[in-house]
């Protein structure tokens, strides 16, 4: 087995506490050991060793909402392309979301994405199941089976299940198999025709607007049926300040609630629209700034639990069109974690608090291997020069879609190596 020891590094492993200068020492495809004590120990025989000069070393990511257009759009994206794009932006695990074409749905599809993803990826894709057969809101799948084929969590995808007492039974189906269920929340009817939030700049912009409460809504629905059934249960992201407080409140209940937040939520508000500017129709759509505030709080105070890309490669058939007919959706797997490092740069959020919510945090909530340094962990790291400047340009971007929020922005902070399982799968 090869032994890799990376040296005189500052080593983050928020599974321990642990952020000081050490050795991280990976022995196969685990880690050996990580810290100072390793760096006490000194490097083992044989080993190839990489000094770090103080760069950090740290669990790969894990980013817990990622779609793929594989089966049935790949000329978007495929799971080779994905995880190029992924191992890129220091993602060394995804969980990918049900909506292909035919939807993941069925034991045969979540077998599917295993074997291609061991085909073709670089790095761990974990399929998410559908709850609802062809994703409509109204036949629950069998959960226990797609669970034992490997499905790590169930969820709709984009869309929200309408019926509460569908909602109601998925929970008590899903907490049977002690299976997460991650839903979004956007109320159909409320929302309407909606394409971005509603307020004062939509109206100047003359574009239909999509409430606050839209999301709110369905969402406090969903959080009492979660205390009803006892179920664990996971906002896929929220928006909305509105939405934070209703997370807060179920955890101080002690409901098995959790809540994700995209770095786009984090990162950009409504005004980035700018001139009808495609790229920046999300679903839920960009928010007032207030909002975004509210958002670095919850983050910042433990009410948010994990940050995810929602990478949603989409092509210019649908996003070269006028505002309110493009399709919703941004890449996102590549610029993460330099996005996420703003909030660290700025003081915001602090860098370990950070590196637990792109890494640990979702390793935990969803039953995945990784997350952690810790001696007998899965070897999936990154090496990332924090202070590193760059810009992101479409030329650079791996995924086979470009539709990027980012494009031309200044970064500081780029990943200069990954590992997965021990092997190296991106360097600089």
């Amino acid at each position: 087995m090869t032994v890799t020891a990376f040296t005189n590094a500052r080593v983050i492993d928020p599974s321990r506490g642990l952020d000081e200068r050490g050795t991280v020492i990976v022995d196969g495809d685990t880690i050996a050991a990580a810290g100072a004590g390793a760096a006490n120990q000194g490097t083992p025989d044989g080993a190839e060793i990489v000094d770090c000069r103080g760069r950090a070393v740290m669990p790969g990511l894990i980013d817990a909402k990622v779609f793929i257009s594989e089966p049935g759009a790949e000329h978007r994206e495929t799971m080779a392309s994905a995880s190029a794009a992924a191992a890129a932006g220091g993602v060394t695990s995804l969980v990918m979301m049900p909506d292909t074409d035919p939807i993941i749905d069925d034991v045969s599809l979540v077998e599917f994405v295993l074997r291609t993803a061991r085909d073709t990826a670089s790095v761990n894709i974990h399929p998410a199941a559908a709850i609802t057969r062809h994703l409509e809101g109204r036949e629950i799948t069998e959960f226990g089976l797609l669970s034992a084929a490997g499905a790590v969590a169930l969820s709709d995808g984009r869309r929200t299940i309408a019926n509460s007492l569908v909602m109601r039974r998925a929970l008590t189906y899903a907490s049977d198999f002690g299976i997460v269920v991650s839903h979004m929340t956007q109320d159909r009817d409320l929302a309407a025709a909606g394409v971005m939030n509603e307020g004062l700049f939509a109206s100047w912009l003359g574009l239909p607007g999509v409430p606050r409460e839209a999301e709110a809504i369905p969402l406090e629905r969903d959080l009492y049926l979660a205390r009803l059934t006892g179920a664990s249960y996971h906002a896929a992201s929220i928006s909305t300040a509105l939405s934070a407080a209703a997370i807060a409140r179920a955890k101080q209940d002690h409901a098995d609630v959790t809540a994700a937040v995209t770095i786009n939520h984090l990162s950009l508000n409504e005004h980035d629209v700018g001139e009808y500017r495609t790229f920046f129709r999300m679903s839920p759509p960009l928010r007032a700034e207030e909002d975004r505030l509210a958002m670095i709080e919850a983050v910042r105070e433990g009410t948010l639990d994990i940050i995810v890309s929602s990478h949603d490669p989409q092509d210019v058939d649908t996003k070269r069109l006028p505002f309110a007919d493009a399709a919703d959706g941004a890449i996102g797997l590549e610029t993460l974690l330099a996005a996420a490092l703003r909030l660290h740069h700025s003081g915001d959020v602090p860098l370990m608090r950070l590196v637990e919510l792109l890494s640990t945090a979702p390793a935990k909530r969803f039953g995945l291997p990784g997350g952690s340094l810790a001696p007998g962990a899965p070897a999936d790291l990154i090496v990332v020069n924090l202070d590193e400047p760059w810009i992101v340009e479409e030329a650079g971007i791996r995924s086979r879609s470009k539709n990027t929020s980012f494009e031309g922005a200044r970064m500081q902070g780029r990943v200069l190596q990954t590992m997965v399982a021990g092997r190296t799968v991106f360097t600089t």
